[in-house]
């Protein structure tokens, strides 16, 4: 064999240094990609879904059809109970104009807004208290959640995105209500081009009761009737005596329990808006702000106990 030849035998013998390594046994790809992959779902598991607010928000909604009779007969029937009493019954006692902000006002207009405000926050006074403490203690629903890729605060924005809906729904039947009633009776006295925004404020004033109100209720461990309270000590006084039924001048010293109210601030917001009382923009601004402020501060309180509460 030539010198030649005993090369090229040689060089058919020896491995190519371009020749790609050996593949791995097809197991150890297999055990590869299930590790890439179960890294992959607890990136995905750490992050919180986008649209999970609304995914607790849908919840919240779907479990009010255990009493959405009662939602629907409260919204239709309250606003006609209480306007058709007060147009017969009181206002039909009290002939004199109320005098607002510089506007004489029939008693029943004086009201009105004063109502559509205080159903929203009788909205809030419900689904913020008895469904938070349900999702914490009796049916722990807010633990499932958060077990899944839910932050805790995306969970309680979606129990007040939840409640905002039956408030809306609550708030425009009452203005569809008011605005027909009003109309019919003292058509002269509304301000179509803004009335409508006395819907809105109505849906504010009960998200800035509602917020504080839930973050106290999420702090709470055991029903021992705070909510009651709440109900008889807080609402009620609020709905007394935050100028709903005569102007808030009438209270003598009693007018601070409307200075600190929500409802007191919605409802002059409402009049503003309702039948064009008069009202330094000052305060205006200060009306909007102050429910602002308990809104937001309501829900970064809120965020927090859910927070610390679902990491027991």
């Amino acid at each position: 064999m030539s010198e030649e030849e005993s090369r090229a035998a040689d060089g058919a013998r020896r491995p190519s240094a371009s020749a790609s390594p050996p593949a791995p046994p097809s197991s150890a790809v297999d055990e590869a990609r299930i590790d890439e992959l179960r890294a992959e779902a607890m990136e995905w598991g750490r992050k919180p879904r986008a649209l999970g607010t609304w995914y607790v928000a849908e919840h919240m909604v779907r479990a009010m059809r255990a009493y959405g009779w009662t939602i629907i007969v409260g919204a239709l029937g309250q606003p006609v109970l209480y306007l058709l009493g007060l147009a017969v019954g009181l206002a039909a006692l009290i002939r004199e104009p109320i005098l607002d902000g510089g506007v004489e006002v029939p008693y029943l207009v004086f009201v009105a807004p004063a109502l559509l405000m205080t159903s929203a926050i009788a909205v809030a006074s419900e689904e913020f208290t008895y469904p938070v403490m349900s999702g914490f203690k009796w049916r722990r629903y807010f633990y499932g959640f958060n077990a899944s890729p839910l932050s805790s605060g995306q969970i309680a924005n979606g129990v007040a995105a939840g409640a905002a809906a039956r408030m809306a729904v609550t708030v425009v039947l009452y203005f569809v209500f008011v605005a027909l009633f009003l109309m019919w009776l003292h058509p002269d006295a509304l301000v179509p081009a803004t009335a409508w925004l006395s819907a809105i404020i109505g849906l504010l004033a009960g998200l800035a009761f509602g917020a504080p109100l839930m973050a106290y209720a999420a702090s709470i461990e055991d029903d021992k009737g705070q909510f009651a309270l709440v109900q008889r000590f807080i609402f009620m006084p609020m709905f007394l005596f935050s100028g709903t039924f005569y102007p808030l001048d009438n209270l003598g010293w009693l007018q601070w329990i409307g200075w600190v109210s929500p409802l007191w601030h919605a409802t002059e917001l409402g009049r503003v808006v309702t039948y064009g009382k008069d009202t330094d923009a000052v305060l205006i601004a200060v009306h909007v702000a102050y429910l602002l402020v308990l809104a937001v501060a309501g829900m970064v309180m809120a965020r927090r106990l859910f927070e610390r509460r679902l990491a027991k």
